[in-house]
């Protein structure tokens, strides 16, 4: 590999709630490495995904949708956010077509007024337009809120421009050398990634308060005992009352059970082996406010 001519850098992704930040990085990354749902504030932690080709190599980093925060949690989510647009080589400021500019959307760009580094507009979910040319209407509202260092209509659901996007991406990066080996995706360890999709699967399955109030620890992860090519793992749900955990257990059991059996799915895919997952709820009362809590469950400052 040639330093000369090889690129290598940093990439934040930030953006509001629901932009489909975390749908854009598992595609490029080409694994599930980001957990999905339409609910907010999905994505708690930045996640690192990691990109490799022969020509370059791109460290993005997903970010916590940036909301007005009414728990410790989510100001320690906002905070990693912002965090994140620095120390970077440039930005990737995602929003989605829309009619009149977001407020939410303009409170992170004035946060980003003194940044230096080059910040691309990419708007996400061009395909729920009629036409692909009703674009104009966003991009008109947004390009003179921010100097864009380039503008992209894209849809990650239907792989639209993405390619254009990387491109456009690789240009922007230095020269140098691979930050990390060929066949590493992401630098979140094993346990934390299965947390995320055992979560992901109880926000689809659950309303109301109860998705914002799930936290999920990975307690114990080894080979079975049993049977060697099996990997064994216990987990524990934590919720903040106990009728969310009567929720979360469903009638008969019958939530945590589907919960469990589509976790399975993600995680053999995951660690490509199989496993078996043992399921735990229990009762942390108002764990999101609650610094103490928030390091016990993997929310300190410092695991963002």
């Amino acid at each position: 590999m040639q330093i000369d001519t090889y690129k290598s850098g940093f990439v934040s992704i930030i953006g509001r709630p629901n932009v489909g930040k975390s749908t854009f990085l598992n595609q490029v990354v080409g694994k599930k490495i980001a957990i999905m749902s339409d609910k907010p504030q999905t994505t708690r932690n930045r996640i690192l995904g990691i990109v490799t080709t022969d020509k370059m190599q791109i460290a993005f980093t997903d970010t916590p949708g940036i909301h007005k925060p009414t728990t410790e949690l989510q100001r320690r989510m906002v905070n990693a956010s912002y965090d994140a647009t620095h120390g970077v080589d440039c930005i990737i400021f995602m929003t989605t077509p829309v009619k009149e500019v977001l407020r939410g959307d303009e409170i992170i760009l004035d946060n980003l007024k003194n940044t230096k580094i080059p910040v691309f507009l990419v708007i996400n979910k061009v395909d729920i337009l009629k036409k692909f040319n009703d674009i104009d209407l966003t991009i008109s509202l947004y390009k003179d809120l921010y100097p864009f260092a380039g503008i992209f209509p894209i849809s990650v659901k239907e792989n639209k421009n993405v390619d254009i996007l990387l491109n456009e991406i690789e240009k922007a990066l230095p020269f140098g050398p691979k930050f990390y080996p060929d066949d590493m995706i992401s630098d979140h360890p094993e346990r934390f990634l299965i947390g995320e999709l055992i979560r992901e699967k109880i926000l689809d399955a659950t309303k109301q308060e109860v998705p914002h109030s799930i936290a999920v620890v990975v307690d114990s992860m080894k080979p079975s005992d049993d049977n060697p090519l099996y990997t064994d793992i216990y987990a524990t749900i934590y919720v903040e009352r106990d009728s969310q955990k009567k929720i979360v257990i469903g009638k008969n059991g019958e939530l945590i059970k589907a919960v469990k059996e589509k976790s399975i799915n993600d995680i053999k895919r995951l660690l490509n082996k199989k496993i078996h997952l043992d399921l735990w709820v229990k009762v942390k009362k108002d764990w999101k406010d609650r610094p103490n809590d928030l390091k016990v469950l993997g929310y300190s400052n410092d695991n963002f």
